[in-house]
């Protein structure tokens, strides 16, 4: 049986990964955690959810069909978007971020990266960002909930 998730964080995020396995992992740890989480397959369909919604925090991937992670900070940034990031990829792009370092990424995860690894990155970004925030603490089985406890490429 699946734990029931928390309700003491209603912080909304973005997750963007082309690869379904990670969207869904991301999607369902976070959501376990109590966030309120969206997913999207690509950068285009990213730039859609955002113009239709209000997000506390993106999480994306770099190398993606239609529009790459790059690609996609580049339109936040066009639109004045005030939205932090975490790249999350196995594809650092340090060339593109060093032409473009006015480009707002908070935090960076190489994959493989653990769970915790994720939930302490986010819960650090959107506390520099947004200030105080509860305390998030998983549910007490929530690796067990997946068959993966790390997340790869």
């Amino acid at each position: 049986m699946m734990p029931q998730p928390s309700n003491n964080l209603r912080q909304r995020i973005l997750v963007v990964d082309d690869e379904p396995l990670i969207r869904r992992l991301n999607t369902e740890v976070l959501t376990y955690s109590g966030y309120l989480v969206d997913a999207a397959q690509d950068g285009a369909a990213a730039w859609a959810a955002i113009q239709a919604n209000t997000y506390d925090l993106l999480i994306t991937d770099q190398v993606m069909p239609k529009l790459t992670g790059v690609e996609l900070l580049k339109k936040l940034y066009a639109a004045r978007l005030a939205l932090p990031v975490i790249l999350a990829t196995g594809t650092y792009p340090q060339d593109e971020l060093a032409a473009h370092p006015w480009l707002p990424i908070e935090a960076a995860l190489l994959k493989p990266y653990t769970f915790d690894e994720l939930l302490d990155t986010v819960k650090n970004v959107l506390h520099a960002f947004n200030g105080d925030h509860p305390e998030i603490t998983p549910p007490p089985n929530w690796l067990g909930q997946t068959s993966l406890n790390r997340v790869a490429v």
